[in-house]
Protein backbone atom coordinates (compact mmCIF):
# COMPACT_ATOMS: atom_id res chain seq x y z
CA UNK A 1 0.00 0.00 0.00
CA UNK A 2 1.06 3.69 -0.53
CA UNK A 3 2.53 5.44 2.65
CA UNK A 4 1.59 9.18 2.66
CA UNK A 5 3.43 10.08 5.87
CA UNK A 6 5.84 8.13 7.77
CA UNK A 7 7.52 7.87 11.29
CA UNK A 8 9.99 5.63 12.57
CA UNK A 9 10.39 4.67 16.01
CA UNK A 10 13.60 2.75 17.52
CA UNK A 11 12.33 -1.08 19.37
CA UNK A 12 13.94 -1.10 22.95
CA UNK A 13 14.58 -4.78 22.01
CA UNK A 14 18.69 -5.42 21.25
CA UNK A 15 19.08 -8.98 20.92
CA UNK A 16 23.06 -9.95 21.00
CA UNK A 17 23.90 -12.74 18.14
CA UNK A 18 27.43 -13.24 18.43
CA UNK A 19 27.75 -15.95 15.83
CA UNK A 20 26.94 -13.23 12.77
CA UNK A 21 29.75 -11.33 10.99
CA UNK A 22 28.11 -8.28 9.45
CA UNK A 23 29.38 -6.23 6.38
CA UNK A 24 30.91 -3.01 5.89
CA UNK A 25 28.16 -0.23 4.87
CA UNK A 26 28.08 3.46 3.94
CA UNK A 27 25.58 6.05 4.21
CA UNK A 28 26.77 8.53 2.43
CA UNK A 29 30.29 10.02 0.92
CA UNK A 30 30.82 13.48 0.06
CA UNK A 31 28.98 16.25 1.54
CA UNK A 32 25.46 18.21 0.15
CA UNK A 33 25.09 21.01 2.32
CA UNK A 34 21.41 21.26 1.24
CA UNK A 35 20.83 18.17 2.82
CA UNK A 36 23.29 18.70 5.95
CA UNK A 37 23.24 21.23 8.61
CA UNK A 38 26.00 22.42 11.48
CA UNK A 39 28.97 24.31 11.22
CA UNK A 40 31.70 22.95 10.11
CA UNK A 41 34.26 23.59 12.72
CA UNK A 42 31.80 24.73 15.84
CA UNK A 43 29.75 22.49 17.72
CA UNK A 44 26.29 21.42 16.05
CA UNK A 45 23.16 21.51 18.51
CA UNK A 46 20.97 17.97 18.72
CA UNK A 47 18.78 17.29 16.00
CA UNK A 48 19.44 20.13 13.47
CA UNK A 49 20.14 17.20 10.93
CA UNK A 50 16.87 15.96 10.22
CA UNK A 51 17.03 12.27 11.81
CA UNK A 52 13.40 10.26 12.73
CA UNK A 53 12.05 11.75 15.79
CA UNK A 54 9.66 14.74 15.13
CA UNK A 55 6.33 15.23 13.45
CA UNK A 56 5.70 13.21 10.31
CA UNK A 57 5.74 15.24 7.12
CA UNK A 58 2.12 16.08 5.42
CA UNK A 59 3.00 13.86 2.21
CA UNK A 60 -0.48 14.29 0.54
CA UNK A 61 0.56 16.16 -2.52
CA UNK A 62 2.70 13.38 -3.19
CA UNK A 63 1.22 12.27 -6.17
CA UNK A 64 2.17 8.70 -7.82
CA UNK A 65 2.43 8.31 -11.75
CA UNK A 66 -0.10 6.15 -13.39
CA UNK A 67 2.65 4.38 -15.49
CA UNK A 68 2.16 0.62 -16.85
CA UNK A 69 4.60 -1.68 -17.63
CA UNK A 70 5.16 -3.85 -20.41
CA UNK A 71 5.63 -7.46 -19.45
CA UNK A 72 9.29 -7.50 -19.13
CA UNK A 73 11.39 -6.28 -15.81
CA UNK A 74 14.09 -3.82 -16.07
CA UNK A 75 16.76 -3.26 -13.36
CA UNK A 76 18.34 0.11 -13.16
CA UNK A 77 21.40 -0.11 -10.85
CA UNK A 78 22.95 3.46 -9.52
CA UNK A 79 25.72 2.30 -7.72
CA UNK A 80 28.89 3.80 -7.52
CA UNK A 81 31.98 3.02 -10.73
CA UNK A 82 33.93 6.03 -9.32
CA UNK A 83 33.61 8.61 -6.60
CA UNK A 84 34.89 8.20 -2.86
CA UNK A 85 32.65 5.45 -3.08
CA UNK A 86 33.58 3.65 -5.77
CA UNK A 87 35.38 1.02 -4.00
CA UNK A 88 31.25 -0.35 -2.36
CA UNK A 89 30.39 -0.56 -6.53
CA UNK A 90 31.81 -4.43 -7.29
CA UNK A 91 30.13 -6.43 -4.74
CA UNK A 92 26.77 -4.01 -5.53
CA UNK A 93 27.04 -4.52 -8.96
CA UNK A 94 28.10 -8.38 -8.68
CA UNK A 95 24.84 -9.33 -6.12
CA UNK A 96 22.52 -7.87 -8.70
CA UNK A 97 23.78 -9.65 -11.56
CA UNK A 98 23.37 -13.04 -9.52
CA UNK A 99 20.55 -12.37 -8.89
CA UNK A 100 19.90 -11.55 -12.08
CA UNK A 101 21.24 -14.80 -13.53
CA UNK A 102 19.08 -16.61 -10.83
CA UNK A 103 15.78 -15.58 -11.35
CA UNK A 104 16.26 -16.31 -14.91
CA UNK A 105 17.14 -19.45 -14.50
CA UNK A 106 14.04 -20.25 -12.72
CA UNK A 107 12.15 -19.27 -15.54
CA UNK A 108 12.21 -15.33 -15.33
CA UNK A 109 9.45 -12.77 -14.44
CA UNK A 110 6.09 -12.71 -15.65
CA UNK A 111 6.91 -15.46 -18.45
CA UNK A 112 9.87 -13.07 -19.35
CA UNK A 113 13.48 -12.72 -18.70
CA UNK A 114 14.39 -9.89 -16.33
CA UNK A 115 17.07 -7.37 -17.56
CA UNK A 116 19.08 -4.84 -16.31
CA UNK A 117 20.83 -2.06 -17.12
CA UNK A 118 24.17 -0.43 -14.98
CA UNK A 119 24.85 3.16 -14.66
CA UNK A 120 27.03 4.91 -12.03
CA UNK A 121 26.48 6.93 -9.05
CA UNK A 122 29.62 8.79 -8.52
CA UNK A 123 29.34 10.69 -5.55
CA UNK A 124 27.99 13.86 -3.98
CA UNK A 125 30.27 15.84 -5.56
CA UNK A 126 29.73 14.70 -9.46
CA UNK A 127 26.69 15.31 -11.10
CA UNK A 128 26.86 12.16 -12.65
CA UNK A 129 23.81 10.82 -10.46
CA UNK A 130 20.91 12.85 -12.37
CA UNK A 131 22.49 11.86 -15.93
CA UNK A 132 22.42 8.30 -15.34
CA UNK A 133 19.36 8.73 -13.75
CA UNK A 134 17.98 10.08 -16.99
CA UNK A 135 19.51 7.42 -18.63
CA UNK A 136 17.55 4.57 -16.87
CA UNK A 137 14.44 6.41 -17.54
CA UNK A 138 14.93 7.04 -20.83
CA UNK A 139 16.17 2.53 -20.85
CA UNK A 140 12.65 2.01 -19.57
CA UNK A 141 13.87 0.78 -16.25
CA UNK A 142 10.84 -0.11 -13.77
CA UNK A 143 12.83 -0.10 -10.80
CA UNK A 144 16.31 1.47 -9.70
CA UNK A 145 18.59 -0.31 -7.30
CA UNK A 146 20.64 2.17 -5.39
CA UNK A 147 22.41 4.96 -4.45
CA UNK A 148 24.86 3.78 -2.31
CA UNK A 149 25.18 6.84 -0.89
CA UNK A 150 22.40 8.41 0.92
CA UNK A 151 23.08 11.84 -0.27
CA UNK A 152 23.55 10.95 -3.65
CA UNK A 153 19.93 9.48 -3.57
CA UNK A 154 18.79 12.59 -1.79
CA UNK A 155 19.97 13.94 -5.10
CA UNK A 156 17.95 11.83 -7.48
CA UNK A 157 15.01 10.03 -5.14
CA UNK A 158 12.38 12.94 -6.58
CA UNK A 159 13.37 12.35 -10.13
CA UNK A 160 12.86 8.29 -9.88
CA UNK A 161 10.11 8.62 -7.93
CA UNK A 162 8.69 11.38 -10.07
CA UNK A 163 8.93 8.98 -12.62
CA UNK A 164 7.19 5.81 -11.31
CA UNK A 165 10.27 3.83 -10.66
CA UNK A 166 10.77 2.12 -7.52
CA UNK A 167 14.04 3.04 -5.64
CA UNK A 168 15.32 0.64 -3.49
CA UNK A 169 19.04 0.99 -1.86
CA UNK A 170 20.92 -1.70 -0.19
CA UNK A 171 23.11 0.96 1.70
CA UNK A 172 21.63 4.01 2.36
CA UNK A 173 21.23 4.76 6.70
CA UNK A 174 20.36 8.52 6.38
CA UNK A 175 17.57 8.45 9.04
CA UNK A 176 16.16 11.58 6.43
CA UNK A 177 14.83 8.22 3.97
CA UNK A 178 12.17 6.93 7.05
CA UNK A 179 10.10 10.38 6.84
CA UNK A 180 11.07 11.37 2.97
CA UNK A 181 7.88 11.76 0.75
CA UNK A 182 8.65 9.47 -1.90
CA UNK A 183 4.53 8.35 -2.59
CA UNK A 184 5.80 4.92 -1.37
CA UNK A 185 8.49 3.95 -4.04
CA UNK A 186 11.35 4.14 -2.01
CA UNK A 187 12.65 0.86 -0.13
CA UNK A 188 16.12 -0.06 1.77
CA UNK A 189 17.58 -3.27 2.82
CA UNK A 190 20.04 -1.43 4.71
CA UNK A 191 19.25 0.15 8.58
CA UNK A 192 18.70 3.59 9.31
CA UNK A 193 20.97 5.15 11.44
CA UNK A 194 18.71 4.98 14.52
CA UNK A 195 19.52 1.95 15.21
CA UNK A 196 23.27 2.49 14.55
CA UNK A 197 23.75 4.82 16.76
CA UNK A 198 21.94 3.10 19.55
CA UNK A 199 24.32 0.52 19.42
CA UNK A 200 27.71 2.57 18.86
CA UNK A 201 26.47 4.61 22.12
CA UNK A 202 25.62 1.56 23.75
CA UNK A 203 28.55 0.12 23.29
CA UNK A 204 30.89 3.15 24.20
CA UNK A 205 29.34 3.39 27.56
CA UNK A 206 29.36 -0.37 28.38
CA UNK A 207 33.27 0.00 27.68
CA UNK A 208 33.63 2.33 30.69
CA UNK A 209 33.76 5.64 28.73
CA UNK A 210 31.66 8.20 30.50
CA UNK A 211 32.54 11.66 28.75
CA UNK A 212 32.55 11.55 25.01
CA UNK A 213 33.70 13.54 21.83
CA UNK A 214 32.13 13.14 18.51
CA UNK A 215 34.04 14.65 15.06
CA UNK A 216 31.84 14.42 12.14
CA UNK A 217 31.98 15.18 8.48
CA UNK A 218 29.30 17.30 7.61
CA UNK A 219 26.44 15.81 5.00
CA UNK A 220 23.26 14.09 5.50
CA UNK A 221 24.80 10.85 6.59
CA UNK A 222 27.22 12.50 9.30
CA UNK A 223 24.95 14.89 11.05
CA UNK A 224 22.37 12.24 11.61
CA UNK A 225 24.54 9.46 12.90
CA UNK A 226 26.08 12.20 14.90
CA UNK A 227 22.78 13.36 16.56
CA UNK A 228 21.66 9.67 16.88
CA UNK A 229 25.34 9.09 18.90
CA UNK A 230 24.79 11.69 21.06
CA UNK A 231 21.21 11.33 21.64
CA UNK A 232 21.71 7.84 22.98
CA UNK A 233 25.24 8.79 25.31
CA UNK A 234 22.96 10.87 26.86
CA UNK A 235 20.29 8.54 27.29
CA UNK A 236 22.96 5.84 28.74
CA UNK A 237 24.43 8.14 31.53
CA UNK A 238 27.33 9.44 29.86
CA UNK A 239 28.30 13.27 29.04
CA UNK A 240 28.84 14.53 25.23
CA UNK A 241 31.89 17.07 25.91
CA UNK A 242 32.36 18.03 22.45
CA UNK A 243 30.41 17.53 19.27
CA UNK A 244 31.89 19.12 15.89
CA UNK A 245 30.65 19.22 12.52
CA UNK A 246 33.79 19.13 10.17
CA UNK A 247 34.50 19.72 6.62
CA UNK A 248 35.37 16.59 4.66
CA UNK A 249 37.22 18.95 2.42
CA UNK A 250 39.61 20.70 5.14
CA UNK A 251 43.43 20.61 4.53
CA UNK A 252 43.73 19.59 7.81
CA UNK A 253 42.22 18.93 11.03
CA UNK A 254 44.62 20.52 13.39
CA UNK A 255 42.07 22.89 14.91
CA UNK A 256 39.10 20.43 14.73
CA UNK A 257 41.70 18.23 17.31
CA UNK A 258 43.08 20.71 19.17
CA UNK A 259 39.09 21.35 20.40
CA UNK A 260 38.55 17.88 21.16
CA UNK A 261 41.89 17.65 23.33
CA UNK A 262 41.05 20.51 24.97
CA UNK A 263 37.93 18.62 26.62
CA UNK A 264 39.64 15.87 27.30
CA UNK A 265 37.11 12.79 26.75
CA UNK A 266 37.55 9.55 27.59
CA UNK A 267 36.35 8.53 24.13
CA UNK A 268 35.72 10.36 20.65
CA UNK A 269 33.53 8.84 18.08
CA UNK A 270 34.83 9.21 14.55
CA UNK A 271 32.35 9.30 11.80
CA UNK A 272 33.45 10.09 8.86
CA UNK A 273 34.73 8.85 5.14
CA UNK A 274 38.37 8.77 3.39
CA UNK A 275 39.44 12.25 5.35
CA UNK A 276 39.76 9.20 8.31
CA UNK A 277 43.59 9.26 7.24
CA UNK A 278 43.98 12.60 7.85
CA UNK A 279 42.83 12.51 11.46
CA UNK A 280 43.73 9.94 13.08
CA UNK A 281 47.51 11.04 12.17
CA UNK A 282 46.29 13.98 14.13
CA UNK A 283 45.20 12.62 16.95
CA UNK A 284 48.48 10.60 16.78
CA UNK A 285 50.17 14.02 16.75
CA UNK A 286 48.39 15.89 19.61
CA UNK A 287 48.55 12.98 21.86
CA UNK A 288 44.76 11.94 21.76
CA UNK A 289 45.38 8.71 19.09
CA UNK A 290 44.47 5.18 20.10
CA UNK A 291 47.56 4.87 22.76
CA UNK A 292 45.98 7.12 25.27
CA UNK A 293 41.76 6.96 23.79
CA UNK A 294 39.29 4.98 23.29
CA UNK A 295 38.34 5.65 19.64
CA UNK A 296 35.15 4.37 17.65
CA UNK A 297 34.57 4.54 14.09
CA UNK A 298 31.39 4.03 12.04
CA UNK A 299 30.27 2.19 8.47
CA UNK A 300 31.56 5.07 6.43
CA UNK A 301 35.59 4.89 8.09
CA UNK A 302 35.65 1.10 9.26
CA UNK A 303 38.46 0.29 6.78
CA UNK A 304 41.80 -1.35 6.57
CA UNK A 305 44.20 0.93 7.02
CA UNK A 306 47.02 -1.74 7.50
CA UNK A 307 48.40 0.17 4.19
CA UNK A 308 47.96 3.66 5.35
CA UNK A 309 49.66 3.76 8.62
CA UNK A 310 52.42 2.48 10.87
CA UNK A 311 52.10 -0.53 12.46
CA UNK A 312 51.12 0.00 16.28
CA UNK A 313 48.98 2.76 14.97
CA UNK A 314 45.46 1.37 15.67
CA UNK A 315 44.98 -1.49 18.18
CA UNK A 316 42.27 -2.34 20.55
CA UNK A 317 41.69 0.97 22.06
CA UNK A 318 39.87 1.34 18.34
CA UNK A 319 36.46 -0.36 17.81
CA UNK A 320 33.76 1.08 15.14
CA UNK A 321 29.92 -0.62 14.03
CA UNK A 322 28.94 -1.68 10.72
CA UNK A 323 25.10 -2.39 9.41
CA UNK A 324 23.89 -5.29 7.94
CA UNK A 325 25.11 -9.07 7.62
CA UNK A 326 28.09 -9.93 6.38
CA UNK A 327 28.22 -12.14 3.00
CA UNK A 328 28.29 -15.67 3.99
CA UNK A 329 30.75 -18.75 2.01
CA UNK A 330 28.36 -19.14 0.05
CA UNK A 331 27.16 -16.24 -1.11
CA UNK A 332 30.99 -15.75 -1.73
CA UNK A 333 31.59 -18.59 -4.09
CA UNK A 334 28.64 -18.20 -6.15
CA UNK A 335 29.49 -13.84 -6.17
CA UNK A 336 32.72 -15.23 -7.77
CA UNK A 337 31.23 -17.24 -10.41
CA UNK A 338 29.78 -13.74 -11.99
CA UNK A 339 32.88 -11.60 -10.77
CA UNK A 340 36.17 -13.76 -9.65
CA UNK A 341 38.40 -10.38 -8.78
CA UNK A 342 35.77 -9.53 -5.42
CA UNK A 343 37.86 -9.03 -2.63
CA UNK A 344 35.16 -7.18 -0.96
CA UNK A 345 31.71 -8.06 -0.03
CA UNK A 346 30.08 -5.20 1.55
CA UNK A 347 26.30 -4.28 0.50
CA UNK A 348 26.01 -7.88 -1.51
CA UNK A 349 23.84 -9.72 1.28
CA UNK A 350 21.45 -6.97 0.70
CA UNK A 351 21.79 -5.81 -2.73
CA UNK A 352 20.97 -9.57 -3.98
CA UNK A 353 17.87 -9.69 -1.42
CA UNK A 354 16.99 -6.48 -3.01
CA UNK A 355 16.98 -7.40 -6.43
CA UNK A 356 14.97 -10.58 -5.72
CA UNK A 357 12.31 -9.08 -3.71
CA UNK A 358 11.69 -6.88 -6.75
CA UNK A 359 11.04 -9.89 -8.60
CA UNK A 360 8.86 -11.37 -6.29
CA UNK A 361 6.89 -8.27 -5.71
CA UNK A 362 6.31 -7.87 -10.01
CA UNK A 363 4.57 -11.62 -9.43
CA UNK A 364 2.38 -10.80 -6.83
CA UNK A 365 1.71 -7.89 -8.63
CA UNK A 366 1.20 -9.58 -11.70
CA UNK A 367 2.91 -5.94 -13.62
CA UNK A 368 6.76 -5.06 -13.92
CA UNK A 369 5.27 -1.15 -13.47
CA UNK A 370 6.88 0.82 -10.59
CA UNK A 371 3.84 1.50 -8.41
CA UNK A 372 2.44 -2.06 -8.72
CA UNK A 373 5.44 -3.33 -7.64
CA UNK A 374 5.85 -1.32 -4.47
CA UNK A 375 2.63 -1.88 -3.29
CA UNK A 376 3.53 -5.77 -2.69
CA UNK A 377 7.19 -5.17 -1.73
CA UNK A 378 6.02 -5.37 2.06
CA UNK A 379 3.78 -8.05 1.18
CA UNK A 380 6.64 -11.12 -0.08
CA UNK A 381 9.42 -9.91 2.49
CA UNK A 382 7.03 -11.01 5.98
CA UNK A 383 3.45 -12.41 7.04
CA UNK A 384 3.92 -15.64 4.98
CA UNK A 385 4.93 -18.84 4.27
CA UNK A 386 8.97 -18.74 4.46
CA UNK A 387 10.96 -18.85 1.83
CA UNK A 388 14.99 -18.68 1.10
CA UNK A 389 15.43 -18.50 -2.74
CA UNK A 390 13.44 -16.87 -6.15
CA UNK A 391 12.70 -20.28 -7.40
CA UNK A 392 11.23 -21.21 -3.84
CA UNK A 393 9.42 -17.81 -3.56
CA UNK A 394 8.36 -17.97 -7.11
CA UNK A 395 6.61 -21.11 -7.00
CA UNK A 396 4.62 -20.46 -3.91
CA UNK A 397 2.95 -17.26 -5.09
CA UNK A 398 2.06 -19.48 -8.64
CA UNK A 399 0.36 -22.01 -6.09
CA UNK A 400 -1.48 -18.97 -4.27
CA UNK A 401 0.38 -18.94 -1.34
CA UNK A 402 1.53 -15.53 0.78
CA UNK A 403 5.44 -15.80 1.02
CA UNK A 404 7.92 -14.24 3.59
CA UNK A 405 11.39 -13.99 1.63
CA UNK A 406 14.26 -14.45 4.19
CA UNK A 407 17.71 -14.07 2.15
CA UNK A 408 21.62 -13.22 2.33
CA UNK A 409 20.45 -10.47 4.28
CA UNK A 410 18.33 -12.06 6.80
CA UNK A 411 14.85 -11.42 8.04
CA UNK A 412 13.91 -8.08 6.17
CA UNK A 413 10.23 -7.41 7.26
CA UNK A 414 9.81 -4.64 5.19
CA UNK A 415 7.71 -1.77 7.38
CA UNK A 416 5.49 0.72 5.52
CA UNK A 417 8.22 3.40 5.69
CA UNK A 418 10.27 1.50 3.35
CA UNK A 419 12.97 0.59 6.37
CA UNK A 420 13.54 -3.03 7.33
CA UNK A 421 11.86 -3.74 10.28
CA UNK A 422 14.72 -5.79 11.73
CA UNK A 423 18.60 -5.49 10.79
CA UNK A 424 22.48 -6.11 12.52
CA UNK A 425 24.72 -4.23 14.01
CA UNK A 426 28.45 -5.87 14.13
CA UNK A 427 30.70 -4.63 16.62
CA UNK A 428 34.16 -4.65 15.49
CA UNK A 429 38.02 -4.61 16.68
CA UNK A 430 41.07 -3.10 15.44
CA UNK A 431 44.52 -5.17 15.12
CA UNK A 432 48.04 -3.23 15.49
CA UNK A 433 48.43 -3.58 11.85
CA UNK A 434 45.29 -1.72 10.87
CA UNK A 435 43.34 -4.69 10.45
CA UNK A 436 39.95 -5.53 11.99
CA UNK A 437 38.23 -8.60 13.24
CA UNK A 438 34.53 -9.52 14.29
CA UNK A 439 34.11 -9.41 17.87
CA UNK A 440 29.82 -9.34 18.16
CA UNK A 441 26.61 -9.23 16.20
CA UNK A 442 23.22 -6.80 17.87
CA UNK A 443 20.02 -7.81 16.48
CA UNK A 444 17.63 -3.96 16.98
CA UNK A 445 13.81 -3.99 16.04
CA UNK A 446 12.47 -0.86 14.41
CA UNK A 447 8.74 -0.14 14.41
CA UNK A 448 6.40 2.44 12.89
CA UNK A 449 4.78 4.64 14.54
CA UNK A 450 1.52 6.93 13.68
CA UNK A 451 1.88 5.61 9.77
CA UNK A 452 -0.56 7.98 8.09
Amino acid sequence: MIRPNKKLRLGTAIAVGAVLALGASCGSDDPDENNASGNSTNQATEGESGGSGGDAPDCSAKQVPDVKGDGVLKFGTLLPQTGSLAFLGPPEFAAVNLAVKDINEAGGVLGNDVEVVHSDSGDAQNPIASQSVDSLIAADADVVIGAASSSVSLLVIDKITDAGMVQLSPANTSDQFSSYCDGGLYFRTAPPDVLQGRVLAEQVIADGNATVAILALQDAYGTGLADQVEKNVKASNGEVVKKIIYDPKAANYATEVSEVKGDDPEAIVLIGFDETKKIIPELVKQGIGPATKKIYLVDGNLSDFSKDFDAGTMGPNVKGSLPGVAATDELKQRLATVDSNLTDWSYAAESYDGAILIALAAIAAESDAGPDIAKELVNVSKGGTKCTSFAECKELLENGEDIDYDGYSGPVDFLETGDPGTAFIGIYQYKPDGTYEFVEAQQGQISEDDIG
